[in-house]
C-alpha cells in the first residue's frame, strides 16, 4: 500500500523543475520512446450524418457547448474526407504515432448489432494510411461519444447493460483492426467523464441534480450517478481487457490501457490539514480508478465518505479488475489549487465534491491559457511511479490552450511544449516508466469547451476556406525540428529556432 509521504510530491515546489533539462534533444530520450499527437473522432472527423453514422451524446449536446463557436459536428475538421492529407502532414512533422478514437456510432450505428460497412471502411483506410507511412495508430474506443441510441434506450453508462454492449463493440474493433493496431485504450479521461457528465454537467451527457451542477439540471442524480458510471466503466474496461487477453493478445501482440485526466495540486495554505486534503483529492480523482486497477478496490477514504452511494465490487469483480491494464494513459495540462473543506461532510445531501471534502479551483483549467510550469507534469509522473508501482505510462494529451485566431506565431505554445517535454525527460531521469508523449492537438479541433473559439492545435484550420486548408503554426515547426533532431537549448533559443523555421516555411 502507499505511504502517506507520497502526497508531498503534489505540493507546489518549483525545485522539482531541475535546470538540467534546459538543454536537450530527442536523442536524450530512451530508444523506442514514442512522440506523437492526438485528436478524437467527435472533434475532428465531421461527416456526422454521412455514410450511416448516427448521433452520439456529443452530437446531441453540442449546441450547449459550441454555440457561436464557428464550428459544428457535421464539419469539425473534415478528417473523414481529408485523412490522407492529414496523414501526410503527420509524416512531414515527423510523428511516430497518432492517437485517435473510433466513433462507436459510426462503426455500429445502433450501439449493438450490425457493423456499418462504410464506417468499417473508413477506419481501415485511416489505419492503413498511417501504417503505410510508418506511423503507429494508438486507438481509444470511447472518447465522450457514447451512441445516443444506448443513452436513450437504457441511460448509457448509468446502466450495467453497458458492460456487455461495450465489450461487444470492442470485440469488433479488435477483430477488424487488431492485426495492425498494437495500442488500445478503453475509455478516455474516465474520471472527468464520470464527474463532468454526471455530477456537475460540464460535459456530455450533461446530467446533474440540484443544488449541484454548473447549469440547469434537467435529468440526473449528482449524489449517486458519478459513482455508478465510474463503476460500470471499470467493469466494462475489465471485461474488455479479459476478452482481449483471452482472444487476441497472443496473436496480435498488442497492449491495452486506461486513460485518466490528471493535474498537479497546489495547496492554498501549506499545513498538515492541507497535506491530508491533497492525499484525499489524489485518492478521489486518481485513486478512484487506479486503486481498483492496481489493488482491486476503491480507496478507503472514498468508501468511508461516500458510504452506500459508491457501489461495492464482488470478489470476482475485484479479481477481474485488479491488474487489468498494460499501461496508464495520462492527460495533463496544468495544476490547480485546493483548500481543505471538512464542513462539507456535514451536509445531508452530498455529491462527489462534498465527499472529497476539499475545495478545488478549476477556473484556471477552464478559462485561461495554461502556464509553463513543467514541475506539474513531473510531479504527476512521480506520484504514479511511487503510489502505483511505476506502470508504463503514455502521456496522451498535453498542450496549451489559446484563443483561436489567424496568427500562426504561437510562441507561448512552443514554450509550453518545450518546457513540458523537458519535464518528461526529468521524470525519466528519476526512474519514471513513461513510454511516450503526445501533443494535444494535432489540428485545431472542435473543442469540448468553446468549440472553435479556443485552440490547442499544432496546425491551424481555416474555417473560412471551403477546403479547410491546414497551416503549420510555429509550434508544429518547432515540434518537427525537435523530432528530427534539433537541439533545444532554452526558451530564448526556442524563439530563434521557431522564428527561423517559420520564416523558411513562408517562403
Amino acid at each position: 500500500m502507499r505511504k502517506p509521504y507520497l502526497l508531498l510530491v503534489f505540493i507546489l515546489n518549483q525545485t522539482l523543475w531541475i535546470l538540467s533539462v534546459d538543454a536537450f534533444s530527442r536523442q536524450d530520450f530512451p530508444p523506442g520512446f514514442v512522440f506523437g499527437a492526438g485528436t478524437s473522432a467527435n472533434q475532428v472527423e465531421g461527416a456526422a450524418n454521412e455514410d450511416g453514422r448516427t448521433p452520439s451524446i456529443w452530437d446531441s449536446s453540442f449546441s450547449t457547448i459550441g454555440e457561436g463557436s464557428g464550428g459544428n459536428t457535421e464539419v469539425a475538421c473534415d478528417q473523414y474526407h481529408k485523412y490522407k492529407e492529414d496523414v501526410q502532414l503527420m509524416v512531414d512533422t515527423g510523428l511516430d504515432a497518432y492517437k485517435f478514437s473510433i466513433s462507436w456510432s459510426r462503426l455500429i450505428p445502433n450501439g449493438r448489432g450490425p457493423v456499418n460497412p462504410k464506417g468499417l471502411q473508413y477506419y481501415n483506410n485511416l489505419i492503413n494510411e498511417l501504417i503505410s507511412h510508418g506511423i503507429q495508430p494508438h486507438i481509444t474506443l470511447h472518447h465522450n461519444d457514447l451512441p445516443l441510441a444506448l443513452q436513450d434506450e437504457y441511460g448509457g453508462w448509468i446502466s450495467h447493460k453497458i458492460v456487455e454492449d461495450f465489450t461487444a463493440y470492442a470485440d469488433v474493433c479488435f477483430r477488424e483492426f487488431g492485426d495492425r493496431v498494437l495500442y488500445w485504450s478503453t475509455v478516455n479521461e474516465a474520471n472527468m467523464f464520470s464527474y463532468g457528465g454526471y455530477d456537475v454537467a460540464s460535459m456530455p451527457p450533461f446530467r446533474c441534480s440540484p443544488p449541484f451542477g454548473l447549469m440547469n439540471c434537467s435529468a440526473g442524480n449528482s449524489t449517486t450517478e458519478p459513482y455508478m458510471v465510474a463503476h460500470n466503466i471499470l467493469l466494462a474496461h475489465a471485461s474488455t481487457v479479459k476478452l482481449y487477453r483471452l482472444k487476441y493478445q497472443n496473436k496480435q501482440h498488442g497492449f491495452i490501457g486506461f486513460i485518466l485526466y490528471t493535474f498537479a495540486i497546489d495547496p492554498v495554505i501549506k499545513s498538515k490539514e492541507e497535506e491530508t486534503a491533497i492525499q484525499r483529492v489524489c485518492d478521489f480523482y486518481f485513486g478512484w480508478f487506479l486503486h481498483p486497477l492496481v489493488y482491486g478496490d476503491y480507496p478507503e477514504i472514498m468508501k468511508r465518505n461516500a458510504g452506500s452511494r459508491i457501489p461495492a465490487f464482488t470478489n470476482y469483480e475485484s479479481k477481474l479488475i485488479k491488474g487489468s491494464f498494460d499501461f496508464v494513459g495520462v492527460l495533463y495540462y496544468s495544476y490547480l489549487t485546493i483548500k481543505d473543506n471538512p464542513d462539507s461532510l456535514k451536509m445531508q445531501l452530498r455529491d462527489f465534491d462534498a465527499d472529497m471534502a476539499a475545495i478545488l479551483n478549476y477556473l484556471g483549467l477552464i478559462t485561461s491559457s495554461f502556464p509553463v510550469e513543467p514541475w506539474g507534469l513531473t510531479s504527476v509522473l512521480e506520484y504514479i511511479k511511487k503510489a502505483y508501482g511505476n506502470p508504463p505510462v503514455y502521456i496522451y494529451e498535453n498542450g496549451q490552450r489559446t484563443l483561436r485566431n489567424s496568427s500562426l506565431e504561437d510562441i507561448t505554445r512552443v514554450n509550453y511544449l518545450q518546457g513540458h517535454i523537458g519535464g518528461v525527460l526529468e521524470a525519466l531521469r528519476h526512474g519514471s516508466n513513461t513510454r511516450g508523449y503526445f501533443a494535444w492537438s494535432f489540428l485545431d479541433v472542435l473543442e469540448l469547451f468553446g468549440g472553435y473559439n479556443l485552440s490547442f492545435g499544432l496546425y491551424y484550420v481555416d474555417m473560412d476556406d471551403p477546403n479547410l486548408k491546414r497551416y503549420p503554426k510555429q509550434s508544429a515547426l518547432w515540434y518537427s525540428s525537435f523530432l528530427k533532431g534539433e537541439n533545444i537549448t532554452g526558451l530564448d533559443e526556442v524563439e530563434k529556432v521557431s522564428s527561423l523555421s517559420y520564416a523558411q516555411s513562408s517562403k
